[in-house]
């Protein structure tokens, strides 16, 4: 077959354009703007590849948990399996969830060339143009993941669960884990709603079924109990980028289901189990805090503006129960609600807690005592804690002085903040894409950001977010508008709107 001629070779790259590796280039220069180092230097390829395959020799008691039917849940396309649950029913009507979690600190051990380059990065970045691993892949998607069939050494989180979604006991332990099913959100999901039929995993062993439905009572209980404590049901819309080939074609918002919800709500249970655990054995943590809204005066407004009111002092139940109230009332604007409390809550940070003191807890949660644990391949907070955790359950020092651990905390907040800032570039850089044919179009939209930076707006078709350039006076978080797209910006993920008056 002849190969094709310059003319025609030309118009197929305009017809199908590398979109994905344009995306990452622009990624790349991104991390490396804020201080990430978004290759792996040599010497950490070369200790990776050093590592063995069979399961590391570990000291201290470790159980074979092998026999146990875990499974894991995850993205599609996600191959860092940092999680696997199983549930075991008890005499007295109540549940054990035992969560196994890859035990990361095995094979990146601290002070090796690869700590070196994830305490540098601190967590993995996700952007349309592909992922950015903390870790080698020859670690994340492999070694310290918890794939399919295969042996992995784990820290396991064993809770005890009442009917009524109470935490009656927790205990933390080591253990060797076998992933029996690796199973997707979208299949579950659907499954277990009853919109779909059941994945082949589940089809081919009913025992992964029966874990699946005690599990999701289990999660629904605890997300129950946390409501009624005061945590916040909060759902935002997330685009998602589609790519036929490597050329970006559109962008979809992201949907919940019961599949995500089961995880999000064991994982929340099993760090707040931690966070518990390590105080009991009198050992500093770094806690995920997010502190009482600094503008808490707006969220009063916005929810006059909407016929409610709620105190002039900011209070988690009652915020809670307006946000369930109106989630019921107006579902299809929730959404919008959703990201303009968010953005007037204010980021989360790490903060060190030493037993007998008391660290600002979570707001958002509810929860006084919370961690992150559940994500070791992804988040360095999450490996210095299980360096915790493994150190306590030995009865070895504390690898960390509280110093350090401070010190750590700040460049992780640091660094998770530069990440994020990294990732909404490059969604906007991906929305820009998607939206560079249609300048001149008028949209609507919500205000997500104002202050003297700049007003922000996020359009609802396509779900993304946009700088108001003209027009923005006397806008602030939460008002609803018409735009007009009047620029974009590919490379510096600009995407510019001026506001349609009435």
């Amino acid at each position: 077959m002849p190969a094709p001629a310059l003319g025609d070779t030309r118009r197929m790259s305009q017809q199908n354009p590398d979109h994905r590796s344009r995306l990452r280039e622009i990624a790349r220069d991104a991390m490396l703007e804020r201080g990430f180092s978004p290759e792996f230097e040599p010497e950490v390829l070369a200790e990776v590849e050093a590592l063995r395959g069979e399961l590391p020799a570990e000291g201290g008691a470790v159980r074979d948990l092998t026999h146990l039917p875990w499974f894991s849940i995850d993205n599609d396309e996600s191959r860092d399996l940092d999680q696997v649950s199983v549930a075991e029913p008890l005499a007295s009507g109540a549940v054990r969830i035992l969560v196994g979690i890859a035990d990361v600190d095995a094979r990146a051990r601290r002070g090796s060339a690869t700590d070196s380059h994830a305490r540098t990065n601190t967590t993995s970045v996700y952007t349309p143009g592909g992922v950015f691993s903390m870790l080698p892949e020859r670690l994340s998607y492999d070694l310290t993941s918890l794939n399919e069939g295969e042996e992995r050494l784990a820290c396991v989180v064993a809770m005890e669960i009442s009917s009524d979604g109470a935490m009656l006991g927790f205990d933390v332990y080591r253990a060797v884990v076998k992933n029996h099913a690796r199973l997707t959100y979208g299949a579950v999901g659907d499954w277990l709603d009853g919109s779909g039929q059941a994945p082949e995993a589940i089809a081919a062993l009913p025992e992964i079924a029966q874990q699946l439905r005690a599990q999701d009572e289990v999660a629904r209980d605890l997300k129950q109990i946390r409501y009624e404590n005061g945590a916040l049901s909060l759902h935002s819309l997330e685009a998602r980028p589609v790519f036929s080939g490597a050329s970006l074609v559109d962008l979809r918002p992201e949907r919940t289901n019961r599949a995500k919800e089961l995880i999000e709500n064991l994982m929340i249970a099993a760090n707040g189990a931690t966070a518990r655990f390590l105080e009991s054995r009198g050992v500093p943590s770094i806690r995920r805090v997010v502190r009482e809204p600094a503008r808490w005066r707006r969220i009063v407004e916005l929810a006059a503006s909407l016929g409610e009111e709620l105190p002039a002092e900011p209070d988690s139940k009652a915020l809670a129960s307006f946000l369930g109230r109106r989630k019921a009332a107006d579902p299809l604007r929730f959404p919008d609600l959703s990201l303009s409390i968010v953005k007037l809550m204010g980021p989360g940070e790490y903060a060190v807690e030493v037993p007998g003191q008391n660290s600002p807890g979570h707001f958002g949660l509810a929860a006084k005592d919370y961690t992150h644990s559940t994500a070791p391949n992804r988040r360095y907070p999450d490996l210095i804690t299980q360096r915790l955790l493994k150190a306590a359950l030995s009865g070895a020092p504390c690898p960390y002085t509280a110093e350090e651990l401070a010190a750590l905390a700040r460049h992780c907040t640091l660094k998770e903040n530069d990440a994020s800032k990294v990732e909404r570039r490059l969604k906007k850089s991906a929305a820009a894409l998607v939206l560079s044919g249609r300048v001149g179009d008028t949209f609507d939209g919500i205000i997500t950001g104002a202050a003297e930076k700049g007003t922000w707006v996020r359009i609802l078709h396509p779900p993304v977010e946009g700088r108001v350039v003209r027009g923005a006076n006397g806008l602030d978080v939460g008002d609803r508008v018409t735009v007009r797209l009047v620029d974009t910006d590919v490379e510096r993920g600009f995407i510019d709107f001026a506001h349609q008056r009435a």
